[in-house]
């Protein structure tokens, strides 16, 4: 970034270096390890970011757990290594009142069939069995991208407006609910499309928009075509819940890709920003990792609160 000045975030720096002519693959990998190996190791508002004095209460909800190896999550990790993958929705109590929920998780029978879950409740009775939150208490409903396992949930919550980004919605989802990219579920395109069509669908255009006081989302950790992941402002500091731009914190820790990703380079540049947006990269949440509901405290069965 010509000029700029010892404010701007490192994110933004690397950035400029990167898209240098002349900027090679290995440069550009070492540059992004180095920031990362900072990001990991500086302490929690070191990196200015934006502040806000909103102060949003952030939880996080297992509904299920599937099975998976390490080696399907994590770039060149161990593909012997089982893990039980938590799936996670992420309440937000909205300072001002109502609930935001971030992903909706699955609850069609075919998907249960299929991927055989343990322990698994539907979203919406794992989250009145946890926080006494009501399908109509959720007033939005934020999507990370289009997966099963994160968005088959959306109509679930029947007063809620659904934001997902507009170029992922369009690149996935046709006329009358038509399926563009195999990325999408059959049932999940039509879906989106009906709740278009209801006019509860919010299609978000691009990286840093703020959809509600203190909350905001970016693009670039391209999971999938556009995925996005969110930063909220809490009673602690601002966090990131990253979805599956980050599946695991050995994604974070080790500074890897996930396995599952249409641009591993961006993913990595994304976790980079991700800790700069936080503060830190302790302040990211994964999106399967079981660990999370080890490391923060209990806030009821099978939930935890993240600030």
């Amino acid at each position: 970034m010509i000029g700029a000045s010892p404010g701007d975030t490192p994110y933004l720096a690397i950035e400029f270096v990167c898209r240098r002519p002349g900027a090679t693959p290995l440069l550009r990998s070492i540059l992004l390890v180095m920031t990362l190996c900072c990001a990991v190791h500086t302490p929690a508002g070191t990196w200015p970011a934006q502040q806000s004095t909103t102060a949003h209460q952030v939880f996080a909800v297992r509904f299920a757990s599937i099975r998976y190896s390490v080696g399907q999550l994590v770039a060149g990790g161990d593909r012997q290594q089982p893990i039980d993958i938590a799936m996670m929705v992420w309440p937000i109590k909205l300072a001002g009142g109502g609930v935001m929920l971030v992903d909706a998780g699955f609850y069609r029978q075919k998907f249960v069939e299929q991927w055989k879950p343990t322990s698994y409740a539907r979203p919406t009775d794992a989250l009145k069995t946890a926080l006494g939150i009501s399908p109509e208490d959720v007033t939005d409903v934020v999507l990370s991208h289009v997966h099963w396992d994160h968005a088959d949930g959306a109509d679930l919550f029947p007063r809620a407006r659904i934001w997902i980004q507009r170029a992922e919605y369009e690149h996935h989802v046709g006329d009358r609910g038509a399926v563009l990219d195999r990325g999408i579920d059959t049932d999940v395109a039509a879906m989106l499309f009906t709740l278009q069509q209801e006019g509860r669908l919010r299609l978000v255009d691009g990286d840093d928009r703020e959809i509600a006081a203190g909350i905001r989302v970016y693009t670039g950790g391209k999971h999938t075509f556009e995925s996005q992941y969110v930063r909220v402002d809490t009673r602690s500091g601002p966090l990131v819940l990253a979805s599956d731009n980050a599946y695991l914190y050995e994604n974070l820790e080790k500074h890897l890709a996930i396995a599952q990703t249409v641009d591993a380079s961006a993913n990595l540049a994304a976790q980079l920003r991700m800790a700069t947006l936080a503060g830190s990269a302790t302040r990211i949440v994964p999106g399967h990792d079981p660990a999370v509901l080890q490391r923060f405290p209990s806030a009821g069965t099978n939930a935890v609160r993240i600030d």
